[in-house]
């Protein structure tokens, strides 16, 4: 049997090709590839390790969307006083909608070009040194050191959803009730199927579910499994503060720990033995942190800049050595490697990460509309400022008009364990959820096209290699699969103006809106923003900035003062002096319990 070896790469993360190295001459030999089955469970390897990063990236990538009111701030917890700061400031952090890099329309041209000169620049000097090796070696120790931080976030998820499937929130007893985990007095009580608390009916000890709790028969066991479960859920709140930069706040875990130590390790060990799976490991990595922090912006700009890398790669790989050269030369961790006997195949980031951006967009835009649906319209009385379309001066009048109502947002993220115990191995089958649980059920249909035109475009990609025996860019693919799946979805369900109009700079974030309604009960025309009973309509958003701008000026200027009222010392002569200001610190601070 001849030697067959497939080849989708990419320099860097936007360089995608398909190459066929050594084709059997037989005019039947596709069919006997297809036949064989060390062929198709490679390439059944190599599609699904894309989707599967792909699914759970963009899962882990969903914020709350423009169409849904923020989740309540957390309780002040103990008495008020020195954490009463930090709360606000943790109030406003959770009322960020994204927390993504928004891609702007001059990346159409930007990405293309950069990939063009660094893909041109890796070839030369490949050419000039003569030996590879060396800058395979710098490249390794340079991807190992970038994608610590991408591979300590996946670690850490991934011991968190391990854990949750250890420990969940809900589940089903032997006798179908629902059951809920109360970490702070460790008991397990039994709720409906909404999650209340059904009084009257005995709590268990074990937090461990079902059949698992088998695992801890002692009381020691159990008391052992719940300081486990205290450990993995507890989160702390790491500060860091330079004089002049500012301060930086983040919630961390003990999975964070754990991953911090693995995701080292795992860059050292791979830099020194080259590892093909701890390639693929650093290579998810890199994916996994590119859906979490990339965002096409909105529909426009990801068609733009996909067309642009589509134009990209079929000049690179057709019509120059480039693509090709720099593929098969360089050792680095920015492709996927599968090997089976005398076969191999390669899968490069790029035609994960452009694609996959997209789709995770994909993913938000469904729960955009998820949360658009449930928008309601409350009629409110209040006056109404504006000018007067004949002689220009500035009218008031009283009209009752109808106030957008948003439903408060609940994380959709990290549910599947509680699914799982609630219903997925089960037969009960309750239509009522708890509302955490149900969060994460919601219309996913831009997704589920989108994830269908990526395995339509991969299946292509494979036919045209087996076909023509050459290189193939994957692009040529993938971006029509993703981007026609997308369209095609838009315009068969009559919904291409709102798709069209999604965006995730933060431009339709809005609260307190008053709008116009037809006669189906929809907006037809928003007004303005309702201000203290009042929409004032002579003001433009521009106008209003220079007052937030004061505002976040009054804000920090009541801080300042905050600082500068501290009591002064005296020294030995009894002179005042003013108290120094913090240059550099590190905290690491648990979070306030209440008291009873």
């Amino acid at each position: 049997m001849a030697d067959n070896s497939t080849v989708l790469d990419g320099a860097l993360d936007t360089i995608n090709a398909t190459l066929n190295s050594t084709a059997p001459s037989s005019s039947g030999s596709a069919w006997e590839t297809l036949r064989d089955l060390d062929f198709l469970l490679l390439e059944a390897k190599l599609v699904f390790s894309a989707l599967g990063i792909i699914y759970v990236g963009s899962h882990a990538a969903l914020r709350r969307p423009p169409s849904a009111a923020p989740a309540p701030s957390r309780k002040k917890l103990g008495k008020k006083g020195e954490h009463d700061d930090d709360d606000e400031e943790e109030e406003e952090e959770d009322e960020e909608p994204f927390a993504h890099q928004g891609l702007e329309l001059s990346d159409a041209i930007m990405f293309p070009l950069m990939a063009g000169i660094i893909l041109m620049g890796l070839y030369y000097l490949i050419q000039w040194l003569n030996d590879p090796s060396i800058i395979s070696k710098i490249l390794r120790w340079y991807m190992s050191t970038m994608s610590i931080l991408s591979m300590l976030t996946l670690y850490s998820h991934g011991i968190d959803l391990v854990m949750s499937f250890v420990f969940p929130r809900y589940w089903r007893g032997r006798d179908g009730s629902l059951r809920k985990v109360d970490q702070k007095e460790r008991v397990v009580r039994p709720c409906d199927d909404v999650g209340n608390s059904v009084e009257g009916e005995p709590a268990s000890r074990s937090p461990l579910p079902s059949f698992v709790s088998v695992l801890a028969p002692s009381e020691r066991t159990r008391r052992a499994a719940w300081d486990l479960r205290g450990v993995f859920t507890q989160e702390w709140l790491f500060r860091l503060y330079v004089h002049g930069m500012g301060e930086e706040k983040a919630k961390i875990r003990f999975s964070h720990m754990i991953a911090l130590v693995a995701s080292l390790g795992t860059a050292v060990v791979y830099s020194s033995t080259t590892s093909p799976f701890l390639s693929n490991v650093l290579g998810y990595g890199l994916c996994y942190g590119s859906f979490l922090m990339l965002s096409p912006t909105d529909l426009l700009i990801a068609t733009l800049v996909l067309s642009g890398l589509f134009v990209y790669d079929i000049v690179m790989v057709f019509y120059t050595p480039y693509m090709v050269t720099v593929a098969t030369t360089l050792d680095v961790p920015i492709k996927l490697t599968f090997q089976a006997a005398a076969r191999r195949s390669i899968l490069g980031l790029g035609d994960i990460v452009l694609p996959g951006i997209l789709m995770a967009w994909a993913l938000r835009l469904d729960l955009w509309l998820h949360y658009r649906r449930k928008i309601k319209y409350e009629a409110t009385e209040l006056k109404i400022i504006e000018k007067d379309a004949v002689s220009g001066a500035i009218v008031t009048r009283s009209e009752t008009k109808h106030k957008e109502v948003k439903a408060r947002y609940i994380n959709a993220q990290g549910a599947w364990a509680d699914r799982f115990w609630v219903r997925g191995c089960m037969l009960f089958g309750a239509k009522q959820l708890p509302a955490e649980v149900a969060a994460s059920r919601f219309p996913k249909t831009y997704f589920h096209a989108t994830v269908v035109g990526y395995s339509l475009g991969m299946a292509a990609t494979l036919a045209m290699l087996l076909v023509f025996k050459r290189g193939q860019p994957a692009l040529l693919y993938l971006v029509p699969g993703v981007l026609g799946s997308l369209y095609l979805t838009a315009l068969a369900r009559g919904e291409m103006k709102l798709v069209w109009g999604y965006t995730e700079d933060g431009s339709i974030d809005t609260k307190d809106v008053v709008v116009d309604l037809d006669s189906e009960g929809n907006a037809v025309k928003r007004l303005g923003k309702l201000k203290d009973g009042v929409v004032d309509t002579t003001k433009d958003e521009q106008k209003d900035k220079p007052e937030d701008k004061d505002k976040d000026g009054e804000k920090k200027s009541k801080d300042a003062s905050k600082e500068v009222k501290r009591p002064d010392s005296k020294d030995g002569e009894g002179k005042k002096r003013k108290r120094g200001h913090k240059v550099f610190y590190i905290s690491l601070e648990t979070p306030p319990v209440a008291e009873d």
